[in-house]
């Protein structure tokens, strides 16, 4: 009776090892392979694009994912090239293998490869780094100090989830374009290379609620996040709503991706009335708005990002932000809170102050957080802006001058509440 069994049980393995083959060398293929792009009109050039080819890069936009803006935004950055009459060739950004066989105009380049193709390009190649996180020198010393303090108060030692080897993108590039505040440029200013500052975009619009019970969710907190939850400051707000039962916290995230952390935190995640644990929600769904229009705001206190794009998403559905400022987004007075250290005091306090507003405050500033989302931070406002950012780029080049009126630094940008732009040479702020 045993050996049918048995025998099963070993034709599953030999199956299992055979989808783990194929799903292996699917995903070193896609790695590998250039997917070449054409305009409709005659060619100026070619652009070389470094990303990920990892899911299926389409110019249809109904099939591209809405799980991160970077699919999206990628996306675009071709189509802004192909509109401007160059030829794109995409590359992913683990292919170390890729050795050019065109004289390209251009090279858009995400900062994990950027150094080894920058090295193999024409020397007169434009070379533009896309920077969509914090100078990863800071990024990597923000996260330990967090897991340092968190093995200080909790006696855990948890993985880094966000840590990653250091590069020098920003010396290899010509110029940058950056996804990011002020925060997020002061980790880059050392370089001393133009930056211009896009927002970054949001898969999902979501019209005004006019219907939310404004008194029944001023007690209602999110957390909303990716990966990375020590780094993205979930361990000290599922600390701070495990001792105020007063307060609900919903959180929204991949949970069940980091063992180490729910061993950690079982009991705030899984034992305490007053904290729900839903997992993975697309932005998309119903569920999503549901769960946005039972809450008042988002607390965010992440110690690193470029923009993110989830505490956009948040406000684009309507919550008062509390976020950290290395969230990369600009929020002033009249819209949300700026947590300065993160600390457990500071988040506690927050949240402490936002539920006692009044109605027409909480109100009020949930609707300045909407009103500046739906301003600032869309598909549409991307696109434009990062077309007048390669166009200055162009403008720049073509004079040989990186000065004054052409290329800005980022701390001139303008400011929280005000329309975020690239400069332009008819722009000199």
């Amino acid at each position: 009776m045993q050996e049918p069994f048995l025998s099963r049980i070993k034709e599953h393995l030999r199956r299992y090892k055979l989808y783990v083959f194929a799903r292996e060398l699917k995903d070193k293929l896609a790695i590998r392979r250039v997917i070449s792009l054409r305009p409709t009109g005659p060619i100026q050039g070619d652009v070389l694009l470094s990303y990920s080819n990892l899911r299926v890069f389409s110019t249809v936009e109904s099939k591209i994912p809405n799980d991160h803006t970077a699919h999206w935004e990628q996306h675009q950055i071709a189509r802004t090239f192909l509109d401007l009459g160059y030829a794109v060739d995409v590359i992913d950004v683990y292919n170390t293998d890729f050795v050019p066989k065109k004289h390209y105009t251009f090279f858009v380049g995400h900062r994990i490869n950027i150094e080894q193709i920058a090295a193999r390009l024409n020397k007169d190649c434009v070379k533009i780094l896309h920077i969509d996180a914090a100078h990863i020198l800071f990024h990597n010393a923000a996260e330990a100090s967090r897991l340092l303090d968190l093995q200080k108060r909790r006696r855990v030692t948890l993985r880094s989830r966000r840590f990653e080897w250091p590069n020098r993108a920003i010396e290899q590039a010509d110029y940058a374009i950056m996804l990011g505040n002020d925060f997020t440029y002061s980790t880059y200013a050392y370089a001393n290379k133009p930056v211009y500052r896009i927002p970054i975009s949001t898969p999902v619009v979501y019209p005004w609620s006019d219907n939310k019970d404004w008194e029944a969710c001023r007690r209602n907190f999110l957390w909303f996040g990716s990966g990375g939850f020590v780094h993205k400051g979930l361990d000290r707000v599922l600390e701070v709503f495990a001792a105020n039962s007063q307060f609900s916290l919903t959180v929204c995230g991949p949970i069940d991706r980091e063992k180490d952390f729910v061993e950690a935190y079982r009991k705030e995640l899984y034992q305490t009335p007053n904290i729900c644990t839903v997992g993975w929600v697309d932005v998309s769904s119903a569920e999503f708005t549901t769960i946005t229009n039972r809450c008042i705001a988002l607390v965010y206190p992440s110690c690193s990002e470029g923009q993110c794009g989830g505490v956009i998403t948040c406000m684009h559905a309507g919550l008062i932000p509390i976020v950290s400022y290395e969230s990369g987004v600009d929020v002033d007075d009249n819209s949300g809170v700026i947590l300065r250290d993160c600390s457990i005091e500071e988040i506690n306090s927050s949240i402490q102050r936002i539920a006692n507003l009044s109605v027409e405050q909480l109100k009020r500033m949930a609707r300045n957080a909407w009103e500046f989302a739906r301003a600032n931070h869309t598909r549409e406002t991307f696109a434009k802006e990062y077309r007048k950012a390669i166009s200055a780029i162009m403008m720049s080049h073509n004079k040989k001058d990186c000065h004054l009126r052409e290329c800005v630094p980022a701390p001139h940008f303008k400011q929280a509440g005000r329309r975020i732009h690239a400069p332009t040479s008819d722009d000199p702020t």
